[in-house]
């Protein structure tokens, strides 16, 4: 196995040297380049969070820029090289107990949304509009994550386990809603009927 880039019709090997080449300055220590407000960054911007945690005689710095980041309210944007690339991340506290870091899509990963059928049509009716806030409204709540749980993974474990004792489940074939426009008003209404008998 080699590693390679295909140029017109022929690869050019790669070899550990070459990419040790690119930027000896940089290496897999995670660089601060420089603190910003957390709100700053587009979250669209953010990939996997990790938590991190100090080398060895690296706890005192680890907890001095943990304390100074929750005082400052700041977060720092770095850099580090993982496999040949360089990431870009974020370091922030987390629960106030522990750094995390975000890696980050650079700007450029960014898919551009031009390209996408957004509707331009009218503007929503002011009925609708308000209609569309009551029942956002009737079901807004402290989020809590807890509450959530991956159904899927458990129902297709579920699945296998049956197939394990030679079990075959039927597919329930669902209709996909019609979803249209006009049936919005419909929609939401019933929404709302349906908070309300629940509420009483």
């Amino acid at each position: 196995m080699v590693k390679g880039y295909k140029i017109e019709d022929k690869y050019i090997v790669l070899e550990d040297e070459d990419f040790q080449a690119v930027s000896p300055e940089k290496s897999k220590i995670l660089s601060i380049l420089q603190f910003v407000k957390e709100e700053e960054v587009d979250p669209a911007l953010f990939e996997t969070p990790y938590f991190l945690e100090p080398q060895k005689n690296g706890e005192a710095a680890y907890k001095l820029l943990l304390k100074a980041l929750m005082k400052t309210k700041m977060a720092g944007i770095g850099s580090f090289i993982l496999r040949d690339s360089e990431i870009l991340c974020m370091i922030r506290p987390y629960q106030d107990e522990i750094l995390m870091v975000n890696r980050m899509r650079y700007p450029e990963e960014m898919r551009v949304y031009e390209d996408l059928k957004i509707p331009s049509g009218k503007a929503p009716k002011a009925e609708e509009l308000k209609m569309a806030e009551t029942l956002i409204k009737s079901l807004a709540e402290t989020f809590d994550p807890s509450k959530y749980r991956d159904t899927y993974n458990e129902d297709l474990l579920k699945i296998i386990k049956q197939k394990a004792k030679g079990k075959i489940k039927k597919v329930k074939e669902t209709k996909q809603p019609a979803g249209k426009a006009t049936d919005l008003m419909a929609m939401l209404k019933a929404s709302l009927e349906s908070g309300k008998r629940k509420a009483g």
